[in-house]
């Protein structure tokens, strides 16, 4: 095969997700190609969420360390993402480490 290969830019192969709910801190392993919100229910916890398409808004965290690409962002406002809003169910990490805070 000739030419250059371009390495993935952008995307965490595994994160690790400090998740912040109901006053407890619980280390989450996200892999790639899953969401916060997917991750977080795989490890046994218990985050809102409703609709898992991006319209809704009740999975809606404060991103507080870490870099994340929302897929969809059919609820949340410019000034939303702004004040460090995200939407988890639509949520892929874009660093190996990020913390959530689901208020």
């Amino acid at each position: 095969m000739a030419g250059s290969s371009v390495p993935q830019q952008d995307t965490a192969t595994e994160t690790v997700a400090t998740v912040l709910l109901d006053g407890s801190q619980t280390l989450v392993p996200v892999e790639a190609g899953v969401t916060i919100l997917e991750a977080a229910r795989r490890s046994g916890l218990n985050p809102p969420f409703a609709c898992e398409e991006g319209n809704c808004g009740t999975c809606m965290a404060r991103l507080v360390d870490g870099r994340v690409e929302m897929r969809v962002n059919d609820a949340l406002t410019d000034e939303d993402v702004a004040d460090g809003y995200i939407l988890t169910c639509q949520s892929d990490p874009l660093t190996p480490t990020l913390t959530v805070e689901y208020e």
